[in-house]
C-alpha cells in the first residue's frame, strides 16, 4: 500500500476508485464500505484508495477532546494493508484546509488530484467549509467533474447502527466483548512501555506502564488481556486508572504480563482488550490489594 502525506498523486493511482472517512476503528461498517468499493475497483481494473484526515476534524476543532481515538493512526495503516488497499492519501487537517469550500474540495482534491471515476461515503458525510457539502453536493457535481458518487448504507447489527461513536461509548461502558464484535478484532492499545515507580515489582506483580495518549479512555479498572511485541504473545491482567490505593493522579494503563519477568522499557507493545473483569477501587493496604491481585489473575486467565 502506497502512503501519501501529500497530495502529489503518482499517475497510477489516478482515475481510480477512492472512499473518504476518518474510518477511526476501521470497525465492520467501515470495512463494508472498503470491501465494496474494492470489489468495484477489481470490477472496472481501477486502482483503490482511501482518503483520510489527520489529526480527526473533530479533534481539530475541539483542543480539549485529547481522548478520542479508537485506533492510532500506524494501527489504521496497518488495518488498511491488510485491507489491500492500494494506497492511502493522509490530508493534513489544518486551519487552511477546515477553511475550504465543499465545491473546491471537489474540485481540487478529488477532481485534479485523484481524478477519481467511483467516490465511495457513508450517507451522513459531511465535508467542506463548516461541513456545508453532503451527498446531494457530491452529486451536483459529479457529472461536471467526472466521477459517481456511491453512497453506502450502514451496517446494522441486531438493529442498530454500527459507528465509532457507539464503539466509543462501549469501551468508556467496559463493553469490551460487544466491542471486538464490532470490530471483528481485539481492541488494543499500542505504545512504549514507559518508567514508573516500580511498584508492582515490589509487591511480585511487575508491570510495563503505557501512556495512553489520544485513545479513547475505557472503563476504569481491571481486564484480562494478551500483549503482544515482535518477540512474544502472552496472556495477562491489565489495570487502567488513578491507582487509588497509591494516591496518584496520574491516568496509566499498567499490564501484568504472565510468564515474562525482564525488563521492557522502551520497547514497544500491543494491549489486546479481551473482557472487562472489575472496577477500580481503593484498597485499605498492600496485602488486600495483593490479595485481590491473585483473584484477579485467576478471573483473567479463565477470560483469555
Amino acid at each position: 500500500m502506497k502512503i501519501y502525506n501529500n497530495l502529489i498523486i503518482n499517475k497510477k493511482h489516478q482515475d481510480s476508485v477512492v472512499a473518504i472517512g476518518n474510518f477511526d476503528g476501521i470497525h465492520l461498517g467501515h470495512q463494508k464500505v472498503i470491501n465494496q468499493a474494492r470489489q468495484k475497483a477489481k470490477k472496472n481494473r481501477l486502482p483503490f484508495g482511501i482518503i483520510t484526515f489527520e489529526p480527526m476534524p473533530a479533534m481539530f476543532f475541539n483542543k480539549k477532546l485529547k481522548n478520542h481515538r479508537i485506533n492510532s493512526l500506524i494501527q489504521k495503516k496497518n488495518q488498511l494493508k491488510k485491507l489491500k488497499v492500494d494506497f492511502l492519501i493522509i490530508i493534513n487537517f489544518n486551519k487552511n484546509f477546515s477553511q475550504l469550500s465543499a465545491e473546491k474540495f471537489i474540485n481540487k482534491i478529488i477532481f485534479k488530484k485523484t481524478k477519481c471515476k467511483f467516490l465511495y461515503v457513508s450517507n451522513n458525510f459531511k465535508f467542506g467549509f463548516k461541513r456545508k457539502g453532503n451527498i446531494r453536493t457530491l452529486k451536483k457535481y459529479s457529472n461536471l467533474y467526472n466521477y459517481r458518487t456511491v453512497v453506502t448504507s450502514p451496517l446494522k447489527k441486531i438493529t442498530r447502527v454500527i459507528s465509532s461513536t457507539i464503539i466509543r461509548k462501549k469501551i468508556s461502558q467496559g463493553k469490551i466483548y460487544e466491542v471486538n464484535k464490532l470490530l471483528n478484532r481485539n481492541w488494543c492499545i499500542q505504545g512504549k512501555v514507559i518508567k514508573g515507580h516500580r511498584r508492582g515489582r515490589k509487591i511480585g506483580f511487575p508491570t510495563c506502564n503505557i501512556n495512553l495518549k489520544d485513545y479513547i479512555v475505557p472503563k476504569l479498572g481491571v481486564y484480562s488481556v494478551i500483549a503482544k511485541t515482535k518477540y512474544f504473545k502472552k496472556k495477562g491482567i491489565a489495570n487502567i486508572g488513578y491507582r487509588p490505593t497509591f494516591n496518584s493522579q496520574n491516568l496509566l494503563l499498567e499490564v501484568n504480563i504472565f510468564g515474562i519477568n525482564k525488563n521492557l522499557y522502551n520497547k514497544e507493545i500491543e494491549v489486546n482488550f479481551i473482557r472487562f473483569i472489575r472496577s477500580e477501587k481503593k484498597f485499605k493496604g498492600l496485602e488486600q490489594l495483593k490479595k485481590q491481585i491473585k483473584i484477579d489473575i485467576i478471573q483473567a486467565k479463565k477470560n483469555v
